[in-house]
């Protein structure tokens, strides 16, 4: 007996398959907060915490408690990740018909009988979701992969992950002897209500030290905990107890809050505390087996297939993160309620997808996979939860491959007034990474210029600085372009990580022959031109650069160039031993990596510059001998890249928990061990399961179908001309100015000539400075 089921394929496609029937193991529904503590049913006896989780009797454990530990955050030489199975996850890649008869008709052959379909069985999956749309109390009002992942996946999850971190916590802090009871249920009447029994269950509790314990393998509480924790403590035989907090992550704001105002609640004070909290940071990395019905992306691969791909825990918070704002609050809104029991952990909502950059790539053998990790800053679920992140997560793949499909001489943008045919080369323009590259060509020449706006203290100070003619500040034509400062990478555990590559902003003095608005204010002299540059470099240049390597609108830049890194080494790797990669490297074929946004022409970009040069984007007021004058600016451009070697001494010495951290990312969002606000989230290219091998979906009955191929065109032919308008000419890789950086292995590794045209744009992008005078001033 087959059954026809949708699956999700790695294209995003709805697709059919043959699905044989497997028996597998009993749905644990799961309440929506998590382990049922506090369920009315009746509690189980206590069990000695050593003898539940297996802790050796000899030697005898020490029992130490947490509240004897002499820190309230776990050090982060510490940190460390504990595995935990949920072979929902390998359902994730399920979806419903969106046509709605189709999809009537899959349901009427469903059901809502979930219970006749044994765990592992997509049709238990869908008719679970039917049962909730025509059942349910609360229905579910996103959609069915919403659904999917929020709920059913992240249910099963949080028993799972909840069991585990309490397991971990009693073996790493051995909570054993006999005076250490885990699961200890307290009764006492309702002091609101003595009709009423207020019953709570803590996870551990020592009888001699009158301490009890709460695990949250997350950073939050349970809202419907603490008024029982109240009441408890103000309990006439429990005014000598304590209560302990214990958090897998960082706690939250709101945590910290309510649990301080439950300690004054019970009489504590931040001296002598009833009610305190510990930290004891893991990672909760899932274990499961892909199937026909998981999710894939192409992220990062090479040549992806059916049912194969990039999965990884940076994938799965990726993936589930809102595509804006709006559905990024509802999505944080649907977590807090779900989140009743505190036991989630950090979703998408908690990161800051707008700084995500590529920082690790491993060795790419052929056949084997690759690992990635992304680095990402923290942000506050409830005030600004995180969206986006599948945008700028293909943004730094399609980069990634783009670098590596593109012969290096291809790397070049170019706004001169003077060359309305050479804007970039016409293969690069067809890509996000070169899109990227000219709008931060054009988007630079604005910030540089209203730096210089004189209605700001800076400004102010830089037109009395300038050298005068005449009695008027004098300034000449400026070209600007952007490049590398010495790039921090370190070769280690057979890949790359990506440490550093920070942005310089250099300036020149330059003219062109293309006039713009007005007449010259000036004729300045090369010694005046000279005086005046020195001016611009220590007062405007370094305000300019400063936003570039930090300032929200080049974080695409920032995310486009940390890419080229990385595919920079994969491009020596390959030379050394044909990887996966081979086939893309100097292709010159970006077809599978086209401009995902709106439409975009270049040519639209050349045109706002031109329009901008020839008539002014700025007008400035200077007064000047009595007289007001207008001074109209417009122009920019970008340009090379150096090296610095980092040696193995200062890699362990700044970053020793950093290779921990990109193991962990793999599998599971982890925290940075070494920066508080930031996290690392990461994958593997060859979509094997993570943490384990639990027991397995079924298996298709039927062949699977491969995907509808993407027509693909070539580049135009010959060489790339130059932003000089000259073909340019590889660099010497044992030219130091043509390395990107070194690694700080014993041989550096030079990472490949060319790399200098990687952000640049070496055409004339000039300033013309003109004047118009105003209305005389009295």
């Amino acid at each position: 007996m087959s059954l026809e089921i949708p699956v999700r394929r790695r294209s995003r496609m709805w697709g059919r398959i043959a699905v044989a029937l497997a028996c597998a193991g009993v749905l644990t529904s799961g309440l929506p907060g998590g382990l049922q503590h506090d369920a009315d049913a009746a509690p189980k006896p206590p069990q000695r915490c050593d003898q539940k989780y297996k802790i050796p009797k000899r030697p005898p454990p020490p029992g130490q408690s947490p509240e004897e530990l002499p820190y309230d955050v776990r050090p982060e030489a510490d940190w460390d990740e504990y595995d935990f199975d949920n072979d929902r996850k390998a359902m994730d890649g399920l979806t419903l018909p969106t046509d709605p008869k189709e999809r009537e008709e899959f349901q009427k052959r469903i059901g809502t009988d979930y219970k006749k379909y044994p765990e592992g069985d997509p049709r238990r999956v869908f008719s679970t979701f039917f049962n909730n749309q025509e059942n349910g109390k609360q229905k579910w009002t996103g959609t069915f992969e919403e659904w999917l992942n929020e709920q059913y996946i992240e249910n099963q999850a949080r028993n799972q992950r909840g069991l585990k971190y309490e397991a971990k916590v009693v073996k790493d802090l051995q909570l054993g002897g006999p005076d250490w009871l885990c699961q200890y249920t307290v009764e006492i009447p309702d002091p609101d209500d003595p009709k009423k029994t207020i019953k709570r269950t803590y996870d551990a509790y020592n009888k001699r030290t009158k301490e009890f314990l709460e695990f949250k393998s997350g950073g939050e509480h349970d809202g419907g905990q603490t008024p029982k924790d109240r009441k408890i403590l103000n309990h006439q035989d429990f005014k000598e107890h304590k209560l302990r907090y214990v958090f897998g992550q960082e706690q939250k704001k709101n945590t910290r809050t309510a649990l301080g105002n439950l300690n004054r609640a019970v009489g504590g004070t931040d001296a002598g505390r009833r009610v305190s909290t510990y930290e004891h940071r893991s990672t909760a990395a899932p274990r499961w087996r892909q199937s026909v019905y998981s999710k894939y992306d192409t992220w990062m691969n090479a040549t992806p297939k059916p049912n194969q791909g990039s999965t990884g825990g940076g994938n799965d918070v990726v993936n589930r993160s809102a595509p804006n704002p709006e559905d990024a609050r509802k999505q944080m809104e649907r977590a807090r309620q779900l989140n009743r029991g505190g036991m989630g952990v950090r979703g998408p909502g908690g990161v800051d997808f707008s700084t995500l950059e590529l920082r690790y790539v491993g060795k790419p053998v052929k056949g084997k996979g690759l690992d990635y990790s992304f680095s990402a800053r923290k942000t506050d679920e409830d005030t600004n939860p995180g969206w986006g992140g599948k945008e700028k997560a293909q943004l730094v793949s399609d980069s990634f491959l783009t670098w590596l499909a593109l012969t290096p001489e291809k790397f070049w943008v170019n706004l001169n007034p003077d060359q309305p045919d050479k804007i970039m080369d016409s293969a690069f323009g067809r890509t996000d990474a070169g899109r990227i590259l000219l709008e931060a060509d054009l988007r630079m020449k604005h910030d540089f210029y209203e730096a210089m706006d004189p209605k700001t203290e800076l400004g102010k100070r830089f037109w009395e600085s300038l050298p005068k003619q005449n009695g008027m500040p004098c300034l000449h034509g400026i070209r600007n372009w952007i490049e590398p400062k010495p790039a921090q990478v370190r070769e280690q555990d057979g890949g790359i990580y990506i440490l550093d590559a920070p942005l310089k902003l250099n300036s020149t003095p330059q003219q062109t022959s293309t006039g713009g608005p007005g007449e010259p204010i000036c004729n300045p002299s090369d010694a005046e031109a000279r005086a005046a540059q020195v001016v611009v470099d220590r007062m405007i240049v370094p305000e300019v650069e400063k936003e570039i390597n930090t300032a929200p609108q080049y974080a695409d830049l920032r995310r486009v160039y940390t890419s080229r890194v990385a595919a920079e080494w994969i491009r020596q790797q390959d030379a050394k031993n044909p990887t996966d990669y081979h086939k893309i490297i100097n292709s010159d074929d970006v077809s599978k990596w086209p401009i995902r946004g709106a439409k975009w022409d270049k040519n639209d970009v050349y045109r706002k510059y031109v329009k901008i040069f020839k008539e002014g984007e700025f007008r400035y007021e200077i007064p000047a001998r009595g007289t007001v004058y207008t001074y109209i600016v417009g122009g920019v451009d970008l340009s090379k890249a150096p090296k610095r070697n980092i040696t193995s001494q200062r890699f362990v010495a700044e970053h020793r928990h950093l290779p921990r951290t990109k193991d962990t990312s793999v599998k599971a969002m982890t925290d940075d061990a070494e920066s508080k606000d930031t996290l690392y989230l990461g994958g593997n290219t060859s979509g094997k399961s993570t943490g384990g091998d639990p027991t397995p979906a079924p298996t298709p009955s039927d062949p699977e179908p491969t995907d509808p191929t993407t027509p693909s065109h070539s580049p135009d032919p010959g060489n790339s001309p130059s932003p000089g308008g000259e073909p340019s000419k590889p660099v010497d890789p044992k030219d130091p100015d043509g390395d990107l950086a070194d690694t700080g292995s014993d041989t550096p590794i030079g990472l490949i000539a060319g790399i200098a045209a990687a952000l640049a744009a070496a055409g004339a992008a000039l300033v013309w400075w003109k004047r118009r005078r105003d209305a005389a001033q009295t």
